[in-house]
């Protein structure tokens, strides 16, 4: 058990029955009053940030959670099937805990935020960039960069994407998996 005092960015706790992690906190000393700990708290589970404000000495409950690297390995029915990349164990991630999983590709490496104590999987991200080959996209025309329009292009793990005109079928692209957009194109 801890209290305010032990508040610091990116620490985990148990507030209200949810797992939530410390973004950003101020402690405020006015002139009148008690002392206050004013906090900006990040839901692991859903994303959601809210603003709270703790009275000077509120008993606060710390989680430690632990990120480890994972491979991606294949779908089944209602989620995935991840391996660790150091002692090979399996882990079943439902669909729900995984955002954009339509950039998965198999062998791929995530990173799966754990409940320490429970060993309970909370949430998967993706690597920030991924490297994508355009299975589909309508013929591009040579000289057509003046412009920044984009078209819809299909890549090879099925999710579709927005690419610039002068971007063909078979070409490799990076893309940004936190918002699905085009970054680049690869070189080979």
């Amino acid at each position: 058990m801890a209290d305010t005092s032990d508040i610091k960015n990116g620490l985990c706790i148990d507030w209200n029955g949810k797992l939530w992690s410390i973004v950003e906190f101020q402690h405020v000393k006015p002139g009148k009053g008690p002392a206050f700990v004013r906090t900006k708290l990040k839901n692991i589970e859903t994303g959601k940030v809210v603003d709270n404000t703790f009275s000077a000495g509120h008993k606060i409950f710390p989680v430690r959670i632990e990120r480890r690297s994972y491979q991606y390995l294949y779908p089944e029915n209602e989620g995935y099937h991840f391996m660790n990349t150091e002692d090979y164990t399996q882990v079943f991630i439902n669909k729900s805990m995984v955002e954009k999983s339509e950039f998965l590709s198999e062998g791929m490496i995530c990173e799966i935020t754990f409940h320490a104590e429970e060993e309970a999987p909370l949430l998967v991200d993706l690597p920030m960039y991924i490297e994508a080959e355009i299975t589909y996209t309508e013929p591009g025309i040579k000289g057509d960069t003046a412009t920044n329009s984009l078209k819809p292009a299909t890549i090879d793990t099925g999710a579709e994407v927005r690419v610039p005109l002068f971007i063909d079928n078979g070409e490799k692209i990076k893309i940004d998996t936190r918002t699905g957009t085009y970054v680049e194109r690869v070189k080979s």
